[in-house]
């Protein structure tokens, strides 16, 4: 992402409240959140200065902190005004916007009743998260032994921080074995996402995409599929064996930080960028851009 160490760097990161210099947004090590999971954070992407589907991503945020059962201290609104301000301070123009929130540092032991809340908003440049190649010809996905977890088993509708830690073991295990990043099935052996990112098959010229009951729901793969509608693109959510993948032409990510990500190969079957994953990458741009 940078060669610049995330702990040391110039700037404010908003912080309960109020801005404060970058090196002094600190957290306790005995901090709640840290031992225990107690966290959930958002990924927002700004475009000429300005972050797209703010309102969505502070609202999903709250949901996320209520599916682990905790509350943000402060509103949407509130979410909404600081990130603006520190987008606006950090001068950032094409960049990404990092909201967190975790448990506080009153009590250690597995029950997380009675700690506070604690809220940060930190703003960086980061034009994309691939190379301009990679953007153009694909990356390259390896099928981890890891999987998404079953909804009664873990906060799946959470963007919590815990369950990432599914997404760094695969993602690193992939990278080790030569991938850009790693495909997750779910706990049935279906097809889920990649490790930042939703799934979308092109077959016969229509998007399939896997059921969001595993994974979250994105805030891009929403958006992509309103726009697959507007450019008369069926579209069909269900649940994909991974044999189906023998059945795409086409194979692409959405996310935040992803956009509209081709895919060019999983494991060994290679794919190709095609018509449909190029227009709907350039109908996302313009989105994010209007």
């Amino acid at each position: 992402m940078t060669s610049l160490p995330f702990d040391d760097r110039d700037g404010v990161i908003w912080l309960d409240g109020a801005l404060v210099p970058w090196r002094e947004a600190r957290l306790h090590v005995l901090s709640h959140g840290l031992h225990y999971g107690g966290g959930v954070f958002e990924g927002e992407r700004v475009y000429a200065g300005r972050p797209f589907k703010l309102t969505e991503h502070s609202r999903r945020l709250h949901a996320s902190a209520l599916e682990l059962g905790f509350r943000i201290p402060f509103g949407v609104a509130e979410l909404d005004q600081a990130t603006r301000e520190v987008v606006r301070r950090q001068g950032i123009t094409d960049g990404y916007v990092r909201p967190v929130a975790w448990r506080g540092s009153e009590q250690i032991s597995v029950s997380g009743a009675g700690t506070s809340v604690h809220v940060a908003i930190a703003a960086w440049e980061w034009p994309h998260v691939f190379t301009a190649e990679a953007q153009t010809r694909g990356i390259r996905l390896g099928t981890s032994r890891w999987r998404r977890p079953a909804p009664d088993t873990a906060p799946v509708r959470a963007k919590a921080a815990s369950l990432y830690n599914i997404c760094t073991l695969a993602r690193d295990a992939a990278e080790a074995d030569g991938y850009d990043d790693a495909l997750l099935l779910d706990f049935r052996g279906q097809l889920a996402e990649a490790t930042g990112a939703n799934l979308f098959l092109v077959i016969d010229g229509e998007l399939h995409t896997p059921i969001a009951d595993t994974f979250l729901d994105g805030i891009t793969r929403q958006s992509v599929i309103a726009l697959a509608h507007e450019l008369g693109i069926a579209v069909h959510e269900r649940h994909l064996a991974p044999e189906e993948l023998a059945r795409a032409e086409e194979v692409f990510l959405t996310g935040t930080a992803y956009e509209v990500q081709p895919v060019r190969a999983v494991d060994d079957r290679e794919y190709q960028v095609g018509k449909v994953t190029r227009a709907l990458s350039e109908a996302y741009l313009r989105l994010v851009h209007a």
